[in-house]
């Protein structure tokens, strides 16, 4: 028998209500572990320890073999101290521009919290991320303070570019935490895999790691979340412009984050061939980009935004990967 319009519309309440408890429920959760499970970067790593100490020609900076420029024959060729201050240099930069980027996504969690109603519980947990992206930054700053290196983070016009990001929230909240998948999703992969292949050798590189992918993996979630709450109930052509918008968002995040840094190849005059070979020209360098935007692509992919015009976008920004077809 079909429901009459009345059971119909209470049936749809009642699934929305279901909906909002299990969405909120993770918020709690997430709340609640980083209550339970966090750090404060002054009192948990051991900065002063022998073994900790930052050291610009400690081999333990060295690149590995696994790494495309640690394996290239014009590094292997240089002196131990200019391979050790390359791979720390390489190691700085990615964590300052790791700051950069938090201190433009705890101005726009903070503008998204403003305008939050009493009661809700995004705003505890946005708070508690906020928290959370501030120890992260001071972690990150004092890494680069130990190194003693002329470490920029990102180019001077693409960080003035980027003030805008804490501003999105006040056009489109869905689109602010694409940005910051943009962000968190790319390092989170390289870290990920680099504790995974044991290419970290130094421990305060490790344990910094390590606390930034255990706090991160709950602002990762919280993201996600979030869209896939969101995303559904968005009109249909601001869910075509966000899915038009997303891809070059992700494409231009994911390059920021895995580029080689403009100022180590020049101060250490990497041939421009050397550069080619290692990362413009490399396609396992284009593999990388587009694996470390994979777990937002199949995200956006499950909302619905990857219609024809939408995966030409994912295309011209090299982050799209065909599917894989079966094999019989």
């Amino acid at each position: 028998m079909t429901p009459t319009p009345s059971a119909t519309a209470g049936r749809e309440r009642d699934n929305e209500v279901t909906e909002r408890r299990a969405y909120e429920a993770v918020i709690e959760r997430l709340s609640k572990a980083s209550v339970d499970k966090h750090w404060e970067p002054y009192v948990d790593i051991p900065w002063d320890d022998e073994d900790f100490l930052v050291r610009q020609d400690d081999p333990r900076w060295e690149l590995p073999a696994v790494d495309r420029l640690g394996a290239h024959p014009w590094y292997r060729a240089q002196p131990p101290e200019v391979r050790a201050r390359i791979g720390l240099w390489r190691v700085a930069t990615a964590m300052k521009i790791g700051l950069q980027f938090e201190n433009l996504l705890k101005r726009g969690l903070l503008n998204y919290a403003y305008r939050l109603p009493n009661g809700s519980p995004e705003f505890r947990y946005v708070y508690h991320e906020t928290i959370e992206e501030g120890h992260h930054g001071m972690m990150f700053q004092e890494f680069v303070n130990r190194t003693k290196l002329p470490i920029r983070g990102m180019p001077g016009p693409l960080s003035l570019i980027a003030q805008v990001a804490p501003w999105i929230p006040l056009i489109s909240t869905e689109l602010f935490f694409v940005f910051v998948l943009g962000g968190e999703d790319p390092i989170d992969h390289v870290q990920r895999k680099a504790l995974k292949e044991g290419q970290i050798r130094h421990p305060l590189e490790e344990t910094i790691m390590r606390i930034h992918i255990a706090e991160e993996a709950r602002h990762i979630s919280f993201a996600r979340h979030y869209l896939r709450r969101r995303v559904p109930r968005m009109p249909r052509h601001r869910r075509l412009l966000l899915g038009l918008v997303s891809p070059v968002v992700l494409g231009l995040m994911a390059r920021i984050m895995l580029s080689p840094p403009g100022p180590m190849i020049r101060a250490f005059r990497i041939p421009g061939d050397v550069v080619r070979e290692v990362y413009t020209g490399n396609a396992g360098h284009a593999r990388e980009i587009r694996d470390s935007v994979g777990r937002t692509r199949e995200l956006c992919a499950e909302l619905g935004m990857m219609n024809r015009a939408q995966r030409a976008v994912w295309k011209a920004m090299g982050i799209y990967d065909e599917p894989r077809k079966a094999v019989r």
